[in-house]
């Protein structure tokens, strides 16, 4: 279906952080769109409020007039939809083109110059940076992040100019397969999402596989020494990039004061005096890769020094909604077991002497089956945990399977309890605390600002 003959386009799961970016990229275009969620959220009501028309049942009664011509109407689902969904089921029995979010943004890989972050962390800030680097240079860009960014309050750049669009190229249900990338970050091959791939070798696979559709005549930027065999196709050109070593590299780090600073080493041309604007050091790796797809896309040095700076960070990515002498307070949306080690990580550079507790709600039955022992590895490097219950997302309950399997393997002598989530306000409004963290990529997102409330005069 070309995108200029559509009149309506019709989203289920418009809600979900990816598939809401192209809800606003249809709209911008002045198509007729709306769609389904299972719950209001701040992000659907703002999207209903710039004109997307949603709607919170799943009964095909509820679809309007506007999409129900077959030839006209574009139907986008996320793989997170069950199969039997009433609305799915109907649209495609009536012969409607029904296409994945993947499917959509292959296509404008297609017809643009995709600029593409894969990995099983630090894509949706490693995106988001690299769409804000080109958007402050003369090559601008187009860009669908995986997260809101706090400099643009949205998921979603346009350009009028530019050919190039930045995607965040998701492997959940091998979608990343359906993009054709000119340039290709990968950050991590840390196993996750074993309720499909089975194993870590199929899941391995699944990005060598990814690494095959990158355009002849395009480029690979693969974080060195993961678990991965990169199998490009003749013409594509491959770096390798860490915080200390491979092609796009660091040097001369110097952290203190609230500020990490480095030289960027990089075969297009080094670029010295590069400040972060989120100065935690994960973000050195993601700046050396972000910085690293900009200058593929011809953004230059000076553009790029000046810009680095100015980057606010990504909502519920290392996210501090208080920080005072009494009290720090932040919001993260790790939910893997690597992502979490890398937080407290950083935390514990930025607050070594402090005492930190961390609100963990796991996401997925799956996911904690699966690493419920990395998830107390990592859990067991912060002072005191708290557990809320599994988010289970699109899954059902496992049995055997709770939030009791990591709370059962922490280490030894740490502080450490089970909470319901209902409780969870009052359990923090009678608790001593320092540095507190939320963790975790369900709803918890939703009690912050209540938490705010209780911290902020403490």
């Amino acid at each position: 279906m070309d995108v200029n003959t559509l009149k309506a386009v019709y989203f289920i799961g418009a809600g979900g952080i990816g598939m809401s970016a192209l809800v606003r990229y249809f709209l911008s275009k002045g198509k007729t769109v709306g769609g389904y969620d299972r719950t209001p959220t701040e992000l659907t009501r703002k999207l209903e409020e710039e004109g997307a028309s949603i709607h919170y049942e799943d009964n095909v009664e509820g679809i309007s007039q506007d999409f129900l011509d077959a030839q006209t109407t574009l139907v986008v689902y996320t793989p997170a939809i069950p199969a039997e969904h009433k609305e799915l089921t109907f649209f495609r029995q009536q012969g409607f083109e029904v296409q994945k979010r993947a499917q959509v943004l292959g296509m404008l890989t297609r017809t643009e110059r995709g600029l593409c972050v894969a990995g099983t962390h630090g894509k949706t800030t490693t995106s988001t940076l690299a769409a804000y680097l080109l958007d402050h240079s003369h090559v601008g860009c187009n860009a669908f992040l995986g997260g809101i960014s706090k400099n643009y309050g949205t998921n979603l750049l346009l350009s009028d100019t530019s050919d190039f669009v930045v995607i965040e190229a998701d492997e959940f249900d091998r979608s990343f397969h359906w993009l054709t990338p000119y340039a290709s970050v990968i950050t991590a091959t840390d196993s996750d999402h074993l309720d499909i791939y089975g194993n870590h070798a199929a899941y391995v696979e699944s990005f060598r596989k990814y690494t095959s559709l990158i355009r002849p005549d395009g480029y690979l930027i693969v974080k060195k020494g993961i678990d991965l065999t990169p199998d490009v196709q003749p013409g594509v050109t491959v770096y390798t990039y860490a915080t200390n070593e491979g092609d796009f590299h660091a040097t001369n780090i110097h952290t203190g004061n609230g500020e990490i600073t480095f030289d960027y080493v990089s075969p297009l041309g080094n670029i010295n005096g590069i400040r972060l604007g989120v100065p935690v050091y994960v973000n050195i790796e993601n700046g050396i890769a972000a910085m690293a797809l900009a200058q593929i896309a011809g953004a230059t040095a000076d553009e790029i020094r000046a810009a680095m700076p100015g980057f606010r960070g990504v909502d519920r990515r290392f996210d501090f909604k208080l920080k005072n002498d009494r009290i720090v307070f932040l919001s993260d949306y790790a939910h893997h077991p690597a992502e979490i080690r890398q937080s407290v990580y950083s935390m514990r550079m930025l607050y070594p002497d402090r005492k930190i507790t961390a609100v963990f709600q796991p996401h997925l039955y799956t996911r904690t089956r699966d690493f419920y022992k990395d998830f107390a590895d990592s859990l067991s490097l912060l002072d005191e945990v708290i557990l809320l219950d599994i988010y289970p997302a699109r899954e059902e309950p496992i049995a055997g399977v709770s939030s009791r399997l990591i709370y059962d393997h922490l280490r030894p002598g740490i502080e450490k309890s089970l909470c319901h989530k209902e409780d969870l306000l009052d359990t923090l409004r009678n608790k001593k605390l320092d540095v507190l963290i939320t963790l975790g990529a369900g709803d918890i997102d939703n009690y912050v600002p209540q938490i705010y409330e209780i911290l902020k005069d403490r």
